[in-house]
């Protein structure tokens, strides 16, 4: 059976499982169906996590929690303005095909496959490797998630040291009143896209359970655009008593998109929708295995020991030049050019151990969170294959070897304590640090460098520290401030010169830096709000510039170019009105105002180095605002939002007018109107609906200098879906 055949049979079991459902409830009309009460704020906003979830200690921080399963969205193709549409000032960069990823970033920071965040499923770590590659390969159905919880970066102490934070993608559990409870959630939509999601779980003594299968084909908005996705996963959860569970859980994803190639911002003015490739591909295929175990040892002392890895593959073949540079037959071999073949082999493992302690200081209940994690990664990187001359998805080389086979081996142990202290009974303290120590080696061959160059060590040593503060002097009113130290790895690719004329400093230092908050959140009445003032330092950011050698030969050096400051405001504000007993009605504003500059530095350009004190760092919009209504009423409900997002700079130069291929130049500002509504029948049958880019405007988000390809990548036009959900 085909996948398409796969994805029609679970549209036509939804449907018929949904008119049988009907016949049954008219049959049994005088059965009650279960009340479910839920509160307007839950619904309708951001809910916060609590101060002590688990092992984890989040008084004082700013958080957000999103309830995906409450919201109007566009799940299946994982639309990120919708998604975040409540969280301020998230940028959103559409990358590679709707539906594949979310790269998102705050604050100011590269949205590249989310890779400032620490991004974690059920707590689990997905980056690929947080010291090679920090990027989240992993792309799980958003139609299999409960809610998303977010920490800005004041909160990294305790999971990472990342700038942007934690992101979590919280899995759903299933119904524990059942043994076994099955849900299908059916997309079909714009673009020829056809979406499958079936799941099962429950809880059968001590056992829960919760696993599922997801499908998707989709074309793209352009031209020789196309998907192919699946992923699984199943998670089996052993409840020994109410003190001990142990967790075990495989997750996986897997997508080959085939790539329409970058436009010139000739070619985007004359036809965004043209492609400039049909042989180009791109395919992540990565698995997370998991173990978990929870212990509450003592009334007051909690234990929490995760074992994870991410092993996996990054793969591409590519004709991998500017979009200047046509792809067609060669006149001489009567064949297209070979492409190129990458392969990144991921190995990354982590064991953390973490524990909690509550105990009483003075009159008031304090607690201390600690633990230690482990790191151990080889990312094997092969790259610059010979690829064939065919048009299919095609990973085979014509000439065994490798342009660049290498691998980058990283050792790590962090350890980390913080302690939040309760001063009064509303005012909260809590203080911090983190110690990371290890070491990254890079070993291999790069066909155009001498072998003497190849050999490259990385030592992690650093300490940071970190503060924040809750005052709470209402039940409504919670007044807080943060600061913490933040750090970032040098990566693979900013250590690996790209032609022999490149070289790397061997006094290359990490990029370091520091998050600061003060905010202001609460609600009272039918208001919900939260207003923060926050200030980004990062250190040591990664560069080029031009040097020459003792023969006066000039060659690039990689190294630290500089430092930069964003600071900004992030606002939310809400209000909520029951009307009657049937009718809500809800409006929103999520905005964010930054200024994010360079503070100090200068860049190569051309064979000079150029000041970039003062400019504005890239891809840092002046606002990013969201704005939103919803209404509902009885069992419908309509969802209104308008997304604009400021213009920004592709380049450290500020560059206005675009360069020949595209790739440098200003990103216009735009504006996007998506609609999207609810149909809830009945308890177990549902219908989503919605219309994304209602009024069809031409934009793109980001102007990428790497992959996938340097030049102007099209955003989606207008389009629609309908999804039908049937929960047994």
């Amino acid at each position: 059976m085909t996948k398409k055949s796969l994805l029609v049979f679970g549209l036509f079991l939804t449907i018929s499982t949904a008119f049988g459902q009907a016949k049954s409830d008219t049959i049994k009309s005088k059965i009650l169906d279960p009340i479910t009460v839920q509160g307007i704020l839950e619904r309708n906003g951001l809910s916060r996590l609590e101060p002590i979830v688990g092992t984890y200690i989040f008084t004082g921080k700013k958080n957000e929690v999103i309830s995906v399963t409450q919201m109007d969205a566009n799940l299946t193709d994982k639309t990120g303005r919708q998604i975040f549409a409540k969280v301020p000032g998230v940028f959103v960069y559409d990358m590679d095909g709707s539906g594949n990823q979310i790269n998102i970033s705050t604050r100011g920071l590269d949205p590249h496959r989310g890779w400032e965040f620490n991004i974690r499923k059920d707590g689990v770590l997905t980056n690929s490797d947080m010291y090679g590659y920090p990027a989240s390969h992993y792309s799980m159905p958003l139609e299999s998630i409960e809610r998303i919880e977010l920490v800005r970066g004041t909160g990294s102490l305790q999971y990472g040291s990342q700038f942007g934070g934690m992101l979590n993608y919280v899995s759903k559990q299933g119904d524990t009143t059942k043994s076994i409870h099955f849900e299908s959630y059916n997309t079909v939509g714009s673009f020829n896209l056809l979406s499958s999601y079936n799941a099962i779980g429950g809880k059968i003594g001590k056992i829960k359970y919760y696993a599922y299968i997801s499908k998707r084909s989709r074309d793209g908005y352009r031209r020789n655009e196309h998907t192919d996705y699946d992923a699984q996963s199943i998670m089996i959860t052993y409840e020994a008593n109410r003190n001990l569970s142990l967790r075990m859980e495989w997750a996986r994803s897997n997508y080959v998109y085939r790539i329409p190639g970058p436009l010139t911002e000739a070619m985007y003015n004359t036809d965004p929708r043209q492609a400039t490739r049909s042989r180009n591909y791109f395919n992540p295929a990565i698995n997370i295995p998991s173990f978990l175990l929870k212990w509450n040892i003592l009334d007051k002392t909690k234990l929490q020991y995760t074992s994870s890895a991410v092993i996996g593959n990054r793969n591409s073949v590519m004709f991998d030049k500017p979009a200047t540079i046509k792809d067609t037959i060669n006149t001489t071999t009567g064949q297209y050019n070979s492409r190129q073949v990458d392969i990144d082999n991921f190995n990354s493992y982590t064991n953390e151990l973490r524990l909690l302690r509550q105990y009483r200081l003075g009159k008031q209940e304090s607690s201390l969170a600690m633990g230690v994690q482990l790191m151990n990664n080889d990312l094997h990187r092969t790259q610059q294959g010979k690829g064939t001359t065919g048009s299919d998805f095609d990973l085979t080389l014509v000439n065994p070897q490798w342009g660049r086979d290498i691998h980058f081996k990283t050792q790590n142990v962090a350890l980390f304590a913080e302690n939040s202290f309760k001063l009064l009974k509303n005012l909260s303290a809590n203080i911090g640090a983190r110690l990371e120590s290890g070491e990254s080696k890079m070993l291999g061959n790069i066909t155009y460098l001498p072998i003497d160059r190849i050999p490259f060590n990385l030592k992690h040593r650093f300490v940071l520290l970190g503060s924040s503060v809750s005052y709470r002097p209402t039940s409504f009113i919670d007044i807080y401030a943060g600061w913490s130290q933040t750090y970032r790895p040098m990566i693979f690719k900013d250590l690996v010169p790209t032609e022999i004329y490149e070289k790397v400093d061997p006094n290359l230092k990490d990029a370091e830096g520091y998050n600061a908050e003060l905010g202001f959140r609460g609600n009272w009445k039918f208001l919900k709000w939260d207003i923060t003032g926050f200030l980004l330092q990062y250190n040591n950011r990664f560069g080029t510039i031009a040097q020459t050698d003792a023969n006066n030969q000039l060659y690039t050096y990689r190294t630290n170019i500089g430092n930069s400051l964003t600071k900004g405001f992030e606002i939310f504000i809400q209000g909520n009105w029951t009307l009657n007993n049937k009718t809500e009605l809800s409006i929103f504003t999520s905005t964010a105002i930054m200024d994010g500059k360079y503070t100090s530095g200068s860049i190569k350009s051309g064979t000079a180095n150029i000041s970039v004190d003062g400019n504005k760092i890239e891809s840092v919009p002046g606002i990013i605002s969201r704005n939103g209504l919803t209404f509902r009423f009885r069992k419908f409900s309509l969802s209104g939002l308008y997304s604009f997002t400021g213009e920004s700079f592709a380049d450290a130069l500020n560059t206005v007018i675009p360069t020949a291929n595209g790739s440098i130049g200003l990103v216009p500002s735009y504006g996007i109107f998506d609609l999207n509504t609810t149909i809830k029948i009945s308890e177990k049958f549902e219908i989503k609906g919605g219309l994304n880019n209602l009024t069809d405007k031409q934009y793109f988000t980001k102007r990428p200098l790497f992959y996938p390809g340097p030049g102007i990548w099209t955003s989606d036009g207008r389009n629609g879906t309908i999804s039908f959900i049937v929960r047994i």
